[in-house]
C-alpha cells in the first residue's frame, strides 16, 4: 500500500461521531448542517427511507464501551437528528459518473480530520488522513500532522493526544491541502459524520484562497442508519460500527485510525447493500 504524506511525512485517518437523543456537537442536526457546511458539495437531497438488509448474523455485535464519544455538550430534540444525506453529488456533475457505477468501479477517499475544537469558524485542523480505496480495497493512505497556528485546548489534547509539541514543526493547513486534494481527486470524498470534516475542509480552502473541488460525498453515519436495524446496533458511532463489523482498526480520535476504521466499515455497509440488490450510490439516494 502506498502511503503519501502532507508536506512532511506522516500519517492520517478518518472520522469520529456520536448519535442518539443525547448528543455531542459533532453529531449532525438542522441546525449544525445549515450553519457548518457552506458550498456545492453536500448540497443534495434529504436523507431516504430505511434500506436495511436483514443481517447476515456474522457481524460482532458488541461495541467497546472504552472508545465511546467522551463529553455530552447538548441536548437535541429526537426530530432534528438523521437530517444529514447518505450522498450527494455537485449539481454539475457528469450523468452517470460516480452514481450509476457499481460500488467496486468507484474510488472512495475515506477522509478523517482532528481539530482544536467542533466549529470550522472558530477552530483549526491538527491532523487530516485518508484512505483511497479502489476495486473494493485500500490501496493508499494520505496523513499529516497539521500546525492549527494557536494552542490546543488542554480538553481536546486529553481526546486526541495531540499536544502543541507534536504540532510544533508541522506544516500549516495551506501546505498540507494542495497534496491531499491531489491524493482525492476523482474519488467520492467519503466521512464519518461528513458534514463535520468536509465543513473543515472547506472552510481551510476558504482560509487559503483555495477552490474546494467539487466532490461527490458519502456520509457513512447517514449510510450505518439505513442500512443497520436499530436492534443490531445501539448507536451509530464509529466505534460502535468498528466493533459490531469487527474492524481490525479501532478508532482512537487520530485521523489515520479513524480513516481506515471508516474504510472498514464502508465496506461491510457496501457488502450488506450489494447482498440486498442495491449496487450503486444512485440506488442509495432512490
Amino acid at each position: 500500500m502506498r502511503t503519501y504524506a502532507g508536506a512532511a511525512c506522516l500519517s492520517q485517518i478518518v472520522g469520529t461521531e456520536s448519535y442518539g437523543e443525547r448528543v455531542t456537537t459533532r453529531e449532525p442536526t438542522a441546525q449544525a448542517h445549515s450553519e457548518a457546511i457552506t458550498g456545492p458539495s453536500l448540497a443534495g437531497p434529504g436523507p431516504v427511507g430505511p434500506m436495511r438488509p436483514k443481517s447476515t448474523g456474522s457481524e460482532p455485535t458488541l461495541a467497546d464501551p472504552e472508545l465511546g464519544e467522551p463529553a455530552i455538550t447538548q441536548l437535541v430534540p429526537t426530530e432534528t437528528i438523521h437530517t444529514e444525506p447518505i450522498y450527494t453529488e455537485p449539481t454539475d456533475a457528469p450523468t452517470g459518473s460516480h452514481a450509476s457505477a457499481d460500488f467496486a468501479s468507484v474510488d472512495f477517499v475515506i477522509v478523517d480530520v482532528e481539530t482544536t475544537g467542533w466549529q470550522p469558524d472558530q477552530a483549526s485542523i491538527t491532523e487530516l488522513a485518508a484512505v483511497r480505496v479502489s476495486a473494493g480495497r485500500p490501496n493508499a493512505e494520505f496523513s499529516a500532522l497539521v500546525n492549527p497556528g494557536g494552542p490546543i485546548p488542554a480538553d481536546i489534547v486529553a481526546l486526541t493526544g495531540i499536544t502543541d509539541v507534536m504540532v510544533r514543526q508541522a506544516p500549516p493547513i495551506g501546505a498540507v491541502l494542495p497534496g491531499f486534494l491531489a491524493f482525492a481527486r476523482g474519488c467520492v470524498l467519503t466521512a464519518h459524520h461528513a458534514p463535520f470534516d468536509v465543513g473543515f475542509l472547506t472552510a481551510a480552502c476558504g482560509h487559503c484562497r483555495s477552490p474546494w473541488p467539487a466532490f461527490p460525498v458519502l456520509d457513512t453515519a447517514a449510510l450505518a442508519r439505513s442500512v443497520l436495524d436499530e436492534t443490531e446496533v445501539p448507536d451509530c458511532k464509529l466505534a460502535t460500527l468498528a466493533g459490531f463489523f469487527g474492524a481490525p482498526t479501532r478508532p482512537c480520535h487520530r485521523a489515520l485510525a479513524d480513516a481506515r476504521a471508516t474504510a472498514d466499515v464502508l465496506r461491510c455497509l457496501l457488502g450488506r447493500l450489494t447482498r440486498s440488490g442495491v449496487r450503486t450510490l444512485a440506488e442509495i439516494n432512490a
